[in-house]
């Protein structure tokens, strides 16, 4: 091939005798007029790392605006598996580190999430689900056919459809103002959410764990009924509600582990649902101290949901 299409080195003497003849100065190269400022970033990554899958889902698969500040939405992040902070029968929850380093203008930015997989061959071993799902469907009749048969493909779409039934609850009741953790991204039978700790590195414990003073145990209630009465405005119930499903913060109370939530009216036991939720709770405060009448608090929802 010619030589024509080949790039050659500037001939600076070429320079000087055109900027004698012109009475220019002599132009600088290209590459002397733009100056670029590289960063080495290191690729190899530790055996619990992994490159952040915030932009590899779709945009429904993340987490409802606006956004808290402490979401860590750049590419360039890595996410780091810290250890496990529970197990159960449908799925595990590990504490994950999503972290970026400072590039250029950018500062580092780094945050905690509580990481829940729903597990696919062990998840038949979740023994409610019939009753929670009463009234759910599934689109794919391949997928609902190898769910009735127990597939193992069922039993994935299965544990995916957990995995989502959580995430549509938490996106719903965040817009609502239950106290829940912030729903980060839901991706296959992972679903990432905001980590709530116990403001010493920790995770927060369970209600059952903790024995609030008289005046604190009236904060927790005022705000367990808020949050009950707003998913029951929206038409549902926990499920699953209990002292081990709450968390506290503080001050602060959060509910969780919510991919049973129910539909009061849809689901024909979804009354049932919602009565147990108030004698689980009413029982625990009544036990603590707080008398709390659970036919009173049952009534005072079901205004909420009709």
């Amino acid at each position: 091939m010619s030589s024509e299409y080949e790039l050659s080195e500037p001939d600076s003497d070429l320079d000087t005798r055109r900027s004698d003849s012109t009475g220019d100065e002599p132009r600088s190269a290209p590459a002397d007029a733009l100056a670029f400022e590289f960063h080495s970033i290191d690729e190899e990554l530790g055996p619990d790392q992994r490159w952040s899958t915030w932009l590899d889902v779709e945009r429904g698969s993340r987490g409802p605006e606006p956004r808290p500040s402490w979401v860590v939405t750049e590419q360039a992040a890595i996410d780091t598996e810290l250890g496990i902070l529970k197990t159960g029968k449908e799925a595990d929850v590990f504490l994950l580190e999503r972290a970026v380093d400072a590039i250029g203008d950018n500062p580092a930015k780094s945050s905690l999430l509580a990481a829940k997989r729903y597990r696919t061959e062990e998840h038949r071993s979740f023994h409610r689900s019939t009753s929670y799902v009463e009234g759910r469907r599934t689109r794919n009749s391949r997928d609902t056919r190898a769910m009735a048969k127990k597939t193992s493909h069922g039993r994935s779409v299965a544990a995916g459809q957990w995995a989502y039934a959580e995430w549509d609850a938490l996106n719903r009741l965040w817009k609502a103002g239950v106290p829940v953790p912030y729903p980060v991204q839901v991706d296959g039978t992972e679903l990432l959410m905001e980590f709530i700790d116990d403001g010493e590195g920790g995770a927060a414990p369970r209600l059952a764990q903790v024995r609030p003073s008289k005046e604190l145990l009236g904060v927790y209630f005022e705000q367990l009924r808020d949050g009950m009465r707003e998913l029951a405005r929206a038409g549902l119930a926990h499920g699953d509600l209990s002292p081990y499903n709450v968390l506290a913060q503080a001050e602060r109370i959060v509910m969780i582990d919510l991919p049973q939530v129910v539909d009061v009216v849809g689901n024909p036991q979804g009354m049932d649902f919602l009565m147990r939720d108030c004698h689980n709770m009413a029982t625990w405060f009544t036990n603590r101290g707080l008398e709390i009448d659970e036919h009173e608090l049952f009534a005072d929802l079901l205004t909420m949901v009709f």
